[in-house]
């Protein structure tokens, strides 16, 4: 394999805080990196520094002369009256990417949905994000950099993501590397591991050490397996430290006369261990609470139609029942109605049809995905937004107060008094899951819980809910989560929400296969103008089928012109219902993103407007048909 570059003692600081230091790495041909570390550990700085945006402040970066990078970054500069079009190929004529069949294929399976002539800034962040990234994938270079590529991503774009890496990447020709926190997308995609392990700034603050980057072979599972054997390594050689430290302290501890009678050396040699001595590596607790009591009856939904009105419905026939204790995940695709689902359980949304039962001692949480509930606590600092709910809390037998909570929590003391208008989106979402817990709920309902977290929190979150005793709902592309903290999955599918007895992997075959059909369905339509002529042949052998007296039938009257007539229309009905679908998907999109945010209120405005779209299509679909008659009779 061809080198491409190299990376030779590399350190960096901003300001006096040393960021990273003595970083090794080395990138070749066929090389798929996986990388991972905590936010906010140097991740970006690591890849700053391989692209060259960031200089090293020691140590050097060396790339083959004519390296080209291409870099998905986690936000955009598009200018907003681009097409998508020109985003992706810029001014190639459309003959000379059409005729690569991968990129035919990305557009396929990153952008079905979107017309390449429509401008950026009609879109919405899951488009723009797919846009991106498929911008990105196109894009000629050696190295490939993709910084969270299955943000916005249902299930079966992050499968289709996977495969295509895989495909692009099969023959050793450039090198990729992925900034994730899917653990399933990096198992499936990568063969090596760097994490970026974030440094400290020591005992008192007074000798700030450098973060670095350790490596390992294989994927996600590789990783985990490599990095425990290590732990324990480090364990066995922590204890040998800690004798020495406790033998050392003990000797300085023994009074003034005796310190100042010893060697200086030694005292000299005890300070310098306990001066770097670390934190623990992985700093998060996030411990169990007190549960409320719950009853037998938790939240039942019965023959539940729902919809933004009655004619057009998201959801239909509806039956599930929780019970105590469940844990169970719900699929689908975007704008599926897993959301609506999620708004009619937590009493947000009502349904049109059917009933909701709710025992009396549910106490319902939702984890929303954009968090928009600390917009309220906006001023008030991490402690206090905590606080405001609880100024105790009972974990275990013991009581702590919210400032010891939120440290136990991950939060540093520094970061435990900023303000939560300042939190990284990581950790708005762990307080808020905190604030959630604290107020002691026996039903919690997460919708995409690992947007925005590291690794090492999602195992600690994972952990939690593990033994976390009420009922859980979970919402989730993410495989790894939904496999690891659920123990049945649902799907919902056309508006139906139906039993996956064996899992991820029976939705996924049952997502392909509505896929074949509506593909099918496609090309049974668009050729159902050529087929309703039939041939004369065959129209004989229909003929002799039909009666004995079929001979005696007169031929059916022709006339050209009116058989043109009923193809054109047939022709204009169909491209209307493809703009009208290009709508209808594109609202779909939006309505996701609204879903995110909880504003019922703009989704069930643009519910109405896709139930408007919907009836306008059966509409043009009757009109087709009745074309389609005309054009038979007459052709």
């Amino acid at each position: 394999m061809a080198h491409i570059l190299n990376v030779e003692n590399v350190g960096i600081s901003l300001g006096s805080r040393p960021i990273l230091g003595g970083v090794n790495l080395s990138l070749e041909d066929g090389n798929k990196i996986g990388v991972v570390g905590p936010n906010g550990g140097g991740k970006s700085t690591l890849l700053k520094l391989l692209t060259g945006i960031l200089a090293p402040d020691t140590g050097r970066v060396t790339t083959v002369s004519g390296t080209r990078f291409a870099v998905l970054s986690q936000l955009d500069d598009f200018d907003p009256e681009q097409t998508i079009l020109e985003v992706i190929h810029g001014q190639q004529a459309e003959y000379e990417w059409a005729s690569d069949a991968k990129v035919r294929k990305l557009h396929q399976g990153l952008l079905p949905d979107l017309d390449l002539a429509r401008k950026i800034g009609e879109l919405s962040g899951g488009q723009r994000r797919r846009v991106a990234l498929a911008a990105t994938l196109c894009a000629p270079a050696e190295v490939t950099i993709l910084d969270e590529p299955t943000n916005h991503l249902d299930m079966e774009g992050v499968m289709f993501l996977a495969e295509f890496l895989r495909e692009k990447y099969a023959k050793g020709l450039g090198a990729l590397v992925v900034v994730t926190h899917d653990r399933w997308f990096l198992d499936a995609v990568c063969e090596r591991m760097w994490e970026v392990v974030p440094g400290h700034d020591g005992a008192g603050g007074k000798n700030p050490q450098p973060g670095y980057v350790e490596v390992y072979e294989g994927g996600y599972a590789a990783y985990i397996l490599q990095r425990a054997e290590r732990a324990r390594i480090a364990q066995q050689n922590a204890e040998k430290r800690n004798n020495l430290l406790r033998k050392e302290l003990a000797w300085l501890r023994r009074g003034a006369p005796a310190r100042t009678s010893k060697p200086r050396f030694r005292i000299e040699a005890a300070n310098e261990l306990i001066a770097n001595e670390p934190p623990p590596r992985d700093s998060l607790e996030l411990t169990q609470m007190a549960t409320a009591r719950l009853g037998k009856d938790v939240i039942d939904l019965i023959k539940v139609d729902f919809g933004w009105d009655k004619q057009n419905l998201v959801l239909q026939d509806v039956t599930l029942r929780l019970a105590p204790g469940q844990r169970l995940g719900i699929l689908g695709r975007n704008g599926a109605g897993k959301s609506s689902l999620l708004g009619l359980l937590n009493g947000a949304l009502q349904p049109v049809k059917g009933k909701v039962k709710q025992g009396k001692t549910v106490v319902v949480a939702t984890l929303s995905q954009e968090v928009r509930e600390l917009e309220e606590v906006a001023h008030l600092r991490v402690v206090e937004a905590v606080h405001q709910l609880a100024t105790h809390v009972k974990v275990g037998k013991k009581e702590v107060s919210a400032s010891q909570l939120v440290e136990r929590l991950g939060f540093t003391r520094e970061r435990a008094w900023t303000k939560v208008s300042e939190l990284s989106g990581g950790e708005r979402r762990r307080l808020q899951l905190l604030r959630l817990l604290v107020g002691e709920p026996n039903v919690l309902l997460l919708d995409e819980p690992t947007n925005d977290l590291d690794t090492d929190t999602l195992t600690a979150i994972e952990d939690l809910l593990d033994t976390w005793p009420g009922t859980l709902i979970v919402v989730s592309h993410d495989r790894y989560l939904l496999e690891r903290v659920t123990d049945s999955q649902v799907a919902v599918l056309n508006g139906v929400v139906r039993d996956l007895p064996r899992g991820v992997d029976e939705y996924l075959e049952l997502s392909q296969a509505q896929n074949d059909t509506a593909y099918k369905l496609g090309k049974d339509k668009a050729s159902a103008v050529f087929s309703v002529k039939g041939t004369g042949e065959e129209t004989g052998t229909v003929e002799a089928e039909t009666t004995a007296d079929t001979d005696l039938m007169k031929e059916p009257e022709k006339d050209a012109a009116k058989a043109r007539l009923a193809g054109k229309t047939m022709e204009r009905t169909m491209r209307k219902m493809e703009r009208l679908e290009v709508q209808k998907l594109a609202l779909g999109a939006q309505q996701t993103e609204l879903a995110m945010s909880g504003d019922y209120e703009k989704l069930a405005e643009i519910g109405r407007e896709i139930a408007s779209i919907s009836a306008e299509i059966t509409d043009l679909e009757a009109q087709w048909l009745e074309a389609a008659a005309e054009a038979e009779r007459w052709g």
